[in-house]
């Protein structure tokens, strides 16, 4: 925050699971054809990232896989996880789907996007895993890598999946391209290869770890530079803050600056959501500063302690006003000022927001204790801190935890940019209207987070 001085679904039955409607997707996949073959029940296997991808899609999508998913229902979460807003403008392109059916639109919006193509769909089928891969291979936009694929390629890569290829009876050419080229992208983890079936059903696990690649292809999934225990952690916030400006959105700051100068707000953040970390609430917690020496030093510290956590700098700027009492103020790249009607200035200030994704919830739960003795300034003579520790430290949680204090934030969004500012939970409703006063048509966004007790007491009007 700114700174003023003191820098689902039901399972599909087991009897009809032995439907042939496992695969005559003629047309279905672009050419794809597949032979009619009985489906087995999903496998008890699963893979080290399937739990984080489901955590990730439930956060992030309200997305719940069942067991057992039917293809409808993977069409439905694949058309949700692209935000494809379920169009089902145009033409019916599939033949056994009405408008009323649950995964219509869904199929719709995906056929418009080349992911499915016109045909029967057999949406109350049960998933399989190869159906399933060659929906995401479209999905995540690797058709055309696919089909460079020539024959030698191909045996190589299903090869890891104990598939013969060519002569293998349940595989066109195109559909061994899309199968060879999951494998050799990653897109079909490597944990899935030794229990692969053509024709077997997909478990949800199944599903989750192919929605999360498919979601990693496309840049949507968790953002991060590194981790705390990496080797270049370092060389890499340096970089990823070096390559940062200061946040300039003229239509965000004519609202928020007027709120400033109207004493509704005292500060706000204007930061870029192509930077969100989208880590786990659960594990997660977000850390604000202005100095990349104290960020440097602070990773340093999570590792000394036997901290680990996936890190994300987020790029920030920060306004508040300058009183014009303070002096002239001196102007950086990093550091902006506009004189206002009064004398006084809006400044603005390059600063960051580190995000942690935690190994565990202990170790979230242990960060506190290590800032409050390393890294929480509490006289001015303070010795065997880190570097520009301040009075205030500022870093918030999205999930309630022990010690934290609940305050609010109001959030304006302008395409992938925002603004927001935070207060105690009860000036909420007074900004949120001061707000829209300001600007009729503005949607303010307001809702609740954890935060430490001194950034708390700041906003009381404390110093410590």
């Amino acid at each position: 925050m700114h700174r003023s001085v003191n820098k689902k679904k039901t399972l599909f039955p087991l009897a009809a699971i032995s439907l042939s409607a496992a695969l005559l997707y003629s047309g279905l996949y672009g050419g794809t054809v597949v032979r009619a073959e009985a489906v087995t029940t999903p496998a008890a296997v699963s893979s080290p990232s399937a739990a984080a991808y489901k955590a990730f899609l439930q956060n992030q999508y309200k997305i719940e896989l069942p067991a057992a998913p039917t293809k409808g229902e993977f069409i439905q979460d694949v058309a949700k996880a692209l935000k494809l807003g379920n169009s089902s403008a145009g033409e019916n392109r599939f033949n056994d789907l009405k408008p009323e059916d649950p995964a219509y639109a869904a199929a719709q919006a995906l056929a418009e996007k080349g992911v499915l193509s016109g045909g029967t769909l057999q949406a109350v089928a049960p998933l399989t895993e190869d159906a399933a891969v060659y929906i995401a291979l479209k999905a995540a936009d690797l058709k055309e890598l696919a089909y460079t694929y020539p024959e030698a390629k191909i045996q190589s890569a299903l090869r890891k999946l104990g598939i013969d290829y060519p002569g293998n009876p349940k595989l066109s050419l195109q559909a061994a391209q899309e199968l060879a080229a999951a494998v050799d992208t990653g897109l079909l983890p490597a944990a899935w290869h030794s229990s692969f079936g053509l024709g077997d059903a997909a478990s949800g696990d199944f599903a989750a770890d192919l929605l999360g690649s498919v979601l990693s292809f496309k840049g949507a999934y968790k953002h991060t530079i590194g981790s705390v225990a990496d080797a270049d952690i370092f060389a890499k916030l340096y970089q990823a803050y070096q390559t940062q400006d200061l946040i300039q959105v003229k239509e965000l700051q004519a609202v928020v600056d007027e709120a400033l100068k109207q004493n509704l707000i005292t500060g706000y953040n204007l930061k870029d959501t192509r930077y969100s970390a989208n880590f786990d609430p659960k594990l997660s917690l977000t850390y604000g500063h202005d100095d990349i020496t104290h960020a440097v030093q602070l990773i340093g510290l999570l590792r000394s302690e036997g901290l680990n956590a996936k890190v994300q700098l987020e790029p920030k700027t920060s306004a508040f006003v300058y009183l014009k009492e303070w002096g002239e103020p001196k102007q950086t790249d990093s550091y902006k000022v506009v004189q206002i009607e009064n004398g006084n200035y809006i400044a603005y200030a390059k600063e960051y927001d580190i995000a942690f994704e935690f190994d565990t919830a202990e170790q979230k739960a242990k960060f506190q204790d290590m800032i409050f003795k390393y890294a929480k300034k509490n006289s001015e003579d303070a010795k065997g801190l880190i570097a520009s520790s301040w009075w205030q430290p500022l870093y918030y949680s999205f999930t309630p935890i022990d010690a934290y204090k609940e305050i609010s934030n109001n959030k304006l969004t302008e395409g992938h940019y925002y603004a927001q500012t935070f207060s105690l939970s009860d000036k909420t409703g007074e900004i949120a209207s001061g707000l829209q006063k300001i600007r009729p048509d503005a949607k303010v966004e307001s809702y609740r987070f954890w935060v430490d007790e001194p950034f708390y007491n700041y906003l009381l009007g404390g110093y410590k």
